[in-house]
């Protein structure tokens, strides 16, 4: 059953994925080589509203965020703007086991905590590496079942000295940050394919059935569990539930997306972010495969099949919404919301009102020419005064947050689908054959 449901779930997103230089970040002299072009969102294009053009774009004070130890940097999925220096260059890169291939493909993001950096191969080997030099700490083999050979997924969380790991093979399990040793495990219903979130010794996973669990961190004793519609049809990869406020907002990859009470589950709103607008089989596709965001009251969440909205957290109300689709984490700062959407347009909007002060089209090919190679691009994060993204094509770019002019870009020599991760200054980079690259 579980091959059967990843097998689904790959096919279902390979015509997403199918068609990832000098110092990192410091702002280019030269317009990057390539014809901008024009192009269509799922129903129009995506341009800057005329009535904020003199609208300056403000941005809170970088920050240093010293640890990175949940999908998202928080438990809400806000760290608004983190700190790094002006310029930085590729300070070692560690090989962490196997890569993604024609069959699996890395989905766990790092996560960074007391000078370790914790990654996820494919197979389900669990690695610690020293930040300081990349050396391997420990490692760590959940044993996937002899019969699930095609379980992979799931992704990392930390809290109160533990290591908390979602699996392919429907696992939650808790283990010692410092050894590595197993402290506990717990079967559900079904595998997982998003990292966990925890908050307040609970730890929230959704599995591929569309249920979320809350679990004691102490124990791994199910406290509580709600179901949304299930699906047989899916995007690869799923998104981590947003804690903040005493409510954990749940997507699910039928377009729901549900406010329930951390205590015991209790629906406070529910809402759907499916499209009425089909204009092909994969935009039929409702999934919410970027995170959703808690940020002062507001929920902020985009879909697949195009939509993209501001909920009131307490009352469930639209403060607004916008016809943007994308599967990337939308990033919140200050006043302003920066999204890449699935027509490879990278947005800034207003936080109150959702209005596009700026837009920029990045590439959709490799060779745009043939419209050969397409490219997946992820991200962004803010850190030091720039948008950081990663492509498939094997680069990293900055972009200025405010105006979207092009500052620079790194050469990865690897594909990236998996967004950066940032903490104490560096910037992480995991690459598809299985490669961390750290940056400061």
């Amino acid at each position: 059953m579980t091959g059967s449901i990843a097998r689904m779930a790959l096919i279902a997103a390979i015509s997403l994925i199918l068609g990832g230089c000098g110092v990192f970040f410091d702002e280019e002299q030269t317009r990057i080589p390539g014809e901008r072009i024009s192009v269509l969102s799922l129903e129009r294009q995506l341009e800057p509203d005329r009535r904020i053009a003199d609208l300056q774009v403000r941005l809170p004070p970088p920050v240093n965020l010293r640890s990175w130890p949940l999908s998202g940097g928080t438990a809400s999925h806000a760290p608004q703007h983190i700190a790094i220096p002006n310029a930085v260059n590729q300070v070692w890169r560690t090989n962490i086991g196997e890569g993604s291939d024609s069959t699996m493909r890395l989905l766990a993001t790092p996560i960074i905590v007391n000078g370790l950096a914790f990654v996820m191969d494919v197979e389900s080997q669990i690695s610690a590496l020293n930040v300081a030099n990349g050396e391997i700490v420990w490692t760590y083999d959940l044993k996937v079942p002899d019969d699930d050979d095609e379980a992979f997924g799931g992704g990392l969380a930390y809290a109160d000295g533990k290591l908390f790991v979602s699996t392919g093979f429907a696992d939650v399990i808790a283990l010692d940050i410092e050894s590595g040793k197993e402290i506990w495990r717990k079967r559900l219903s079904g595998p997982m394919r998003a990292a966990p979130t925890v908050d307040d010794r609970r730890v929230f996973v959704i599995t591929v059935d569309n249920q979320i669990f809350a679990l004691n961190a102490l124990t791994g004793e199910k406290l509580w569990s709600h179901a949304g519609i299930a699906e047989v049809a899916g995007l690869l990869g799923a998104a981590s539930p947003a804690v903040g406020g005493g409510v954990v907002i749940v997507p699910y990859s039928s377009g729901e997306i549900f406010a329930l009470k951390v205590e015991n589950g209790r629906q406070l709103w529910s809402d759907n972010l499916s499209s009425s607008r089909r204009l092909d089989a994969l935009s039929t596709l409702a999934d919410i495969r970027g995170m959703p965001v808690i940020d002062r009251g507001l929920v902020f969440a985009v879909s697949h099949s195009g939509r993209m909205v501001a909920i009131d957290i307490r009352t469930g109300a639209r403060a607004w919404e916008r016809s943007i689709g994308g599967v990337e984490m939308p990033w919140i700062a200050g006043e302003f919301i920066y999204v890449l959407t699935n027509e490879s347009q990278l947005v800034c909007l207003t936080r109150r009102g959702g209005r596009i002060r700026w837009v920029l089209d990045l590439p959709r090919f490799e060779d745009e020419d043939d419209k050969d190679a397409p490219i997946k691009w992820s991200g962004p994060v803010l850190a030091g005064d720039r948008l950081l993204i990663s492509g498939s094509h094997g680069e990293a770019w900055s972009i200025s947050p405010y105006s979207g002019e092009i500052l620079g870009r790194e050469d990865l020599s690897g594909s990236v689908y998996l967004p950066p991760v940032v903490a104490d200054g560096t910037v992480f980079f995991l690459i598809e054959d299985g490669d961390l690259v750290a940056m400061r």
